[in-house]
């Protein structure tokens, strides 16, 4: 028989976090374009054009970046600065001959939105900037940026490259899912040592105000050309819940995201559950040991509107007991979290460690009976 257990969550179990109301009137960004968007939950909370394409400028190097912490992560070698990597606008100054790592470049894209390095990056890792691109693309496509095509790795202006306020936000949401491009877009500055000359150390501060102005802010990009205008791609986390803020073709956008997140956050309520922490001991029956450690299989961050936190229930389903053999790793039940009886996540219950089947010494009897026994 299986065991349900079912309780209002409470601060024993969670740690809960609600918010205040938002203020009555939303705020009004000057953007042309703009959407406020709660990772947790992935949801838009505020927008407008939100899926009108336009120029990302240097926000593309959002993607860019990305792709190249991935590959560095794999193969962080050593990337020589050649002519054909050379860019007009923004960059981190790097010369021909001179020579730094790959993950170097993400550093120079994420801080001073060096076109150079973009290119760097992209010839490095494809061999052309136009493969990358292509990279660029099947990426952008596996995130669901249904409104995003890339052609430079940089930016820089071209009618076939465009994207979306939503679908930026989506690519942020990504970026902070990767541990490598989380810790650097939180950087104020981060210096570079090149590999040649071995004596050039450069401190490169990161252009994304936000960091200074707002205490919550964890990230972004910035971005601008003549043609875009202003944009900005920034996220914030307060109390577990986080929001990124899209901004396209805005003269305020340091004051918008402020206004955005102030409002999204007071509309929001945030709570963990640390279910990976979570330890039932479940009866196995005809196996080498008597239990069978059981625990969630990650914790559990979900983000609901305003004081809606304290109504969610969180459902243990979990049989009586198992049978032995039992695997690590394998699922024997799972946790419910609903709210008006939506489920919001389901979490696994999985085995903390594998139980064999217990052998059973047989007599000699048993052992002769076996001898004419056929079938």
């Amino acid at each position: 028989m299986k065991k349900v257990f079912a309780a209002v969550l409470c601060a024993v179990m969670l740690f809960v976090c609600p918010f205040s109301v938002c203020a009555e009137s939303a705020p009004a960004p000057s953007a042309k374009a703009y959407v406020l968007y709660c990772v947790e939950n992935e949801k838009i909370i505020l927008s407008k054009n939100e899926n009108t394409r336009m120029k990302p400028a240097s926000t593309t190097k959002l993607m860019t970046t990305l792709l190249t912490l991935e590959e560095a992560a794999k193969n962080d070698r050593v990337i020589t600065f050649t002519a054909d990597m050379v860019a007009e606008g923004s960059s981190m100054y790097l010369e021909v001959g001179e020579k730094l790592r790959l993950s170097d470049l993400a550093v120079g894209m994420m801080m001073c939105s060096g076109n150079d390095a973009a290119n760097a990056a992209a010839i490095s890792v494809s061999g052309s900037t136009e493969k990358f691109a292509n990279l660029m693309n099947t990426r952008a496509r596996q995130i669901g940026m249904e409104n995003t095509h890339f052609v430079t790795p940089s930016g820089l202006d071209d009618d076939d490259h465009y994207s979306t306020a939503y679908d930026l936000a989506l690519l942020m949401a990504e970026g902070l899912r990767n541990e490598a491009f989380a810790n650097l877009t939180f950087q104020k500055s981060v210096s570079v040592s090149f590999t040649e000359p071995s004596d050039k150390k450069i401190t490169y501060a990161n252009h994304n105000r936000l960091l200074s102005l707002y205490d919550d802010c964890i990230g972004g990009k910035t971005g601008y050309t003549s043609a875009a205008g202003r944009c900005l791609v920034s996220a914030a986390r307060r109390n577990g819940v986080t929001l990124v803020c899209v901004t396209l073709d805005d003269r305020s956008d340091w004051n918008d995201h402020m206004a955005l997140y102030d409002c999204g956050f007071s509309r929001l309520s945030g709570f963990a559950s640390a279910d990976s922490s979570l330890c039932i001991d479940l009866p196995c029956v005809g196996g080498e040991q008597d239990m069978v450690a059981v625990m969630g299989e990650s914790d559990t961050a979900l983000v609901v509107e305003n004081d809606r936190a304290k109504d969610i229930r969180r459902t243990v389903y979990l049989d009586n007991f198992v049978y032995a053999p039992v695997e690590e790793g394998e699922q024997l039940g799972r946790i419910d979290y609903t709210l008006d009886g939506k489920t919001l996540k389901s979490v696994p219950l999985i085995a903390v460690n594998g139980v064999k089947v217990k052998e059973v010494k047989k007599n000699l009897f048993q052992k002769i009976k076996e001898l004419f026994t056929y079938g």
